[in-house]
């Protein structure tokens, strides 16, 4: 068989896995990274929010034969933790069943952990500090900067896959091509990092297993569990208005705002105002494009290709499952059609699961207090609990199935439906 030469630009989450995929088939592949071998970094620099792994994410760790790795590195979460402003909490189960869980897992480590099973194949050869600056997709050369000596470098492949992230290079490149389409929509909100530390011998300062959320209707705090006691918090607000993180300009004003709106939360941190001015304010956006392909040679993947809010968790899930459905392509076909078809087959999914996320945004920030949410997710979860094979809540079709997302979205509206029944029967029968 003549090797083709093969080039996967990003050596982050979904690339760093697609590589170990391809060398389980016995290709040879070049993954390029502009940033230094994270393995030798300290720290996340703040800019990272924790993983949530969950089924399909998972399911695509198993076909490599990586999940038991990373288990030692997760955290279980069955359900959120919701801090009302008054004090009160409640624990809100994720779904019906004791397998209903997603897992805390720190961004750094499992892309550590992928890099070193990558590194582990002689087929894959990682190339750190080099930025994509460019692709032409006529001649297939890949335009390199060497981030140390600043040498600029021509690579020619058969095959090139774009990983790189929302702000790829590689799609860039395919935008000058004719008939592609490209969106980018910006929330108003934007994410600042926090941290609550470990107490005493690494013990947990609050309920261990649960994704904490303080849910404040146009903005709110989350935090999850890390494997040393502590808890990765991230504050989701307004870059502008009143609250909004240009109001917040002074240590005062940060404290005054934490205090009054987060005040359990506030306690358990330390230097909290230090942290709010060193950690960025980074900014969420959505992104669309089609097609994911230049003919039968190039494609991009994950974020590069469908990034979406944080609020489903399944932003690397998402990634990872195009990672294991490309290569079931592959597998009945061969690389050329896969390439070629992948985007038309995974297009309508990936579209669903960005307004799914947008949409979760609510849910998390207003919803999980409100009294007829609460109501609405009682009877579905009732429903589910009594026939699970007939009702599934559309949180547990997206976190504990691989059903694809457009089906879930189109279901999920079939369950509104149902519950709007049942309800308006319920008030006619008072």
């Amino acid at each position: 068989m003549n090797q083709k030469k093969i080039a996967i630009v990003g050596a982050g989450l979904c690339g760093s896995l697609m590589a170990v995929y391809f060398a389980k088939k016995g290709m040879r592949v070049d993954v390029f990274e502009y940033r230094k071998d994270l393995r030798l970094l300290d720290g996340s620099g703040g800019r990272s929010i924790n993983m949530a792994l969950s089924h399909r994410g998972i399911e695509a760790l198993k076909k490599v034969d990586l999940f038991d790795r990373i288990k030692p590195h997760m955290i279980p979460m069955k359900g959120r933790f919701v801090h009302l402003q008054d004090g009160q909490t409640s624990f809100q189960p994720y779904g019906t069943q004791k397998d209903h869980v997603i897992y805390s897992i720190s961004r750094k480590t499992l892309n550590e952990v992928l890099l070193d099973a990558a590194q582990e194949y002689a087929s894959i050869h990682l190339h750190f500090e080099k930025k994509c600056t460019d692709y032409d997709v006529k001649t297939k050369k890949i335009m390199f900067e060497d981030q140390v000596s600043h040498q600029m470098l021509n690579k020619q492949y058969d095959y090139v896959f774009g990983t790189d992230g929302a702000f790829s290079k590689i799609r860039q490149a395919m935008m000058k091509t004719d008939r592609f389409n490209y969106s980018q929509d910006y929330i108003p909100q934007g994410y600042k990092e926090l941290c609550i530390p470990a107490g005493k011998a690494g013990s947990f300062l609050m309920e261990k297993e649960v994704l904490h959320i303080w849910p404040r209707k146009k903005f709110m705090l989350i935090a999850l569990p890390n494997t040393d006691g502590s808890f990765t918090v991230t504050l989701f607000l307004d870059f502008e208005g009143e609250p909004g993180f240009d109001d917040l300009t002074t240590k005062e004003s940060v404290t005054a705002f934490l205090k009054r709106e987060f005040p359990d939360a506030y306690n358990l941190m330390n230097n909290v105002e230090e942290q709010f001015f060193e950690n960025p304010t980074s900014s969420l956006a959505t992104i669309r494009c089609y097609p994911w392909n230049v003919e039968n040679y190039a494609l991009i993947l994950g974020d590069a290709a469908h990034a979406v809010v944080p609020f489903f968790g399944q932003g690397m899930n998402a990634s990872f499952e195009d990672v294991q459905l490309f290569f079931e392509q592959v597998q009945q076909h061969d690389l050329d059609v896969a390439i070629k078809t992948f985007s038309s087959l995974r297009k309508k999914d990936a579209d669903a699961i960005a307004t799914m996320a947008l949409e979760n945004f609510i849910e998390m920030r207003d919803s999980v207090s409100d009294p007829t949410y609460l109501q609405r997710r009682k009877i579905a979860q009732e429903l589910e609990r009594n026939d699970p094979e007939r009702f599934k809540s559309r949180y547990t079709m997206v976190s504990f199935t691989s059903i694809p997302y457009a089906q879930v979205y189109q279901k999920g509206i079939e369950n509104q439906k149902i519950i709007d029944e049942i309800l308006a029967n319920q008030n006619n029968s008072r």
